[in-house]
């Protein structure tokens, strides 16, 4: 079979045909690639592994087809067939050869969406309800974490080169499967930089994680559906970016502020999520990120609504968090009649109320809310305005203080005069007597000579005469 006896033996072919025939064409690397998957100790020694593996990168390293408007290139679906070691030769091979990050990126996003389908941790989920997992489920949960680690070793390090729901599908399968520690916190730190292109769907990392068991990552005691803690940990990630951008006032935090907004909403239906958790979250960004606090509140009613048993205590400090002056005119006719609300928030709103009222009328700038409630509304401007609200907001406490004291003491009065209207019933009696005697009706001297001179002079006549007939 050498070229010792006679030339061209068997091996000689052998090479010529894997050279010039199998190497320059792309689907016979592919076939002789994923033939090499039940030989691989022989193949590996014979080089055939790395050789196609080489041949096959080279080639798309010479297309110059991009991906453009998410259309995917020819060979990514080939790509996807092959094992993951190959796959990562491959991909190592175009890194090496300068190939575009957007290009490896997305061919990585496909073979992820291949091996690693949405449908696999649902399944999870219902095992979880079930029990615990079979001894011959621990092969392909291995298997899994073997291809999460290696597509998130191979992700280009530009932050445009994937998707953040891409990369929040390979955090929750990392969690999932129970990869190192250290690659959740590339993957967590890696989101935190493009966490504003997020949805809130994404974001929803259930609580629980597969091994040899599959077992909950919370305890008994606080079973909660969603795991908080990542999020927090992404959220803190982006901040830090962006105080190291400088970028406080781009519309990045401004997006970020509603997306938390809609998270909170949507963990707040957990029964079993503790109240700090849930506080430490929505206090998490600083106070200019958000425009508007109508999402906020809207998260902090539905925690209030799935916990009635919440204590007053809880309700004040969960409510702190809220700015009753950062709500809309919808929200705050509706946080005035919400009883789960305390008191002292509900006289907050409507205070805000009564002021941004104020407002409109002495002609102020308002910003008109259309069909979302999320919009900005400027009506405190100046910390100066702030203070002026918070000692008119305590001159009229004082005064309803005030008006309930007097309130109290005309209660006392008018018991008092209830009580001295029966000792003085007996004099009004005795009063009434004395106008009806005669002594009463007597006239003075004065009087009575007042009246003679009032009467007239004929009156005297008719007298005179009528003494004459007489007579």
């Amino acid at each position: 079979m050498t070229e010792a006896l006679e030339d061209g033996n068997l091996i000689s072919k052998t090479e010529a045909f894997f050279t010039f025939v199998v190497l320059s064409s792309w689907r016979d690397s592919i076939t002789v690639l994923k033939s090499c998957e039940s030989l691989s100790p022989w193949a590996e020694n014979l080089q055939i592994v790395r050789r196609c593996c080489d041949s096959i990168a080279w080639k798309i390293s010479q297309e110059a087809s991009e991906v453009i408007n998410g259309e995917k290139n020819w060979w990514f679906e080939e790509m996807s067939t092959l094992r993951i070691d190959y796959f990562t030769r491959i991909v190592t091979g175009l890194r090496a050869k300068g190939s575009k990050p957007e290009i490896i990126g997305s061919c990585i996003v496909h073979y992820g969406e291949r091996w690693l389908p949405e449908g696999r941790g649902n399944e999870l989920q219902w095992n979880i309800t079930g029990g615990a997992t079979r001894e011959e489920d621990s092969r392909p949960i291995r298997e899994q974490r073997i291809i999460v680690e290696s597509l998130v070793s191979l992700l280009p390090s530009e932050k445009e080169a994937v998707s953040c729901k891409f990369l929040l599908k390979m955090l929750k399968m990392a969690i999932l499967y129970s990869a190192s520690p250290a690659l959740v916190a590339e993957l967590e730190k890696r989101t935190g930089l493009v966490l504003e292109t997020a949805d809130v769907n994404d974001l929803l990392i259930p609580s629980y994680t597969a091994g040899n068991k599959i077992k909950l990552i919370s305890s008994t005691e606080e079973n909660i559906m969603h795991n908080v803690d990542v999020v927090q940990r992404i959220l803190e990630y982006f901040l830090l970016y962006e105080q190291q951008q400088q970028q406080q006032l781009l519309p990045g935090p401004l997006a970020v502020s509603k997306l938390l907004d809609n998270y909170l909403a949507e963990i707040a239906k957990d029964p079993n999520l503790p109240v700090t958790k849930f506080q430490f979250l929505a206090q998490s960004l600083p106070e200019n990120a958000r425009k508007s606090d109508d999402g906020l509140y809207r998260a902090i009613d539905t925690y209030l609504k799935t916990h009635p048993s919440l204590s007053d205590h809880d309700r004040r400090r969960l409510c702190k968090v809220m700015n009753c002056g950062k709500l809309s005119v919808d929200a705050c006719a509706h946080a005035a009649q919400n009883d789960r609300l305390p008191l002292r928030t509900m006289i907050q709103v409507l205070f805000a109320e009564q002021m941004k009222i104020r407002a409109t009328v002495q002609g102020k700038s308002q910003t008109e809310i259309a069909d979302n409630s999320d919009q900005e509304s400027s009506w405190l401007s100046t910390n100066k305005e702030v203070k002026a609200l918070k000692l008119e907001l305590e001159k009229v406490k004082s005064q309803m203080a005030e008006m309930q004291r007097d309130h109290s003491d005309l209660q006392q009065e008018r018991q008092k005069q209830n009580i001295k209207q029966g000792n003085s019933s007996g004099w009004t009696i005795r009063w009434q007597r004395i106008r009806k005697s005669a002594l009463f009706n007597l006239k003075t001297d004065g009087e009575e000579t007042d009246e003679v001179n009032k009467r007239p002079n004929n009156i005297g006549k008719g007298s005179f005469r009528r003494r004459q007939s007489l007579s």
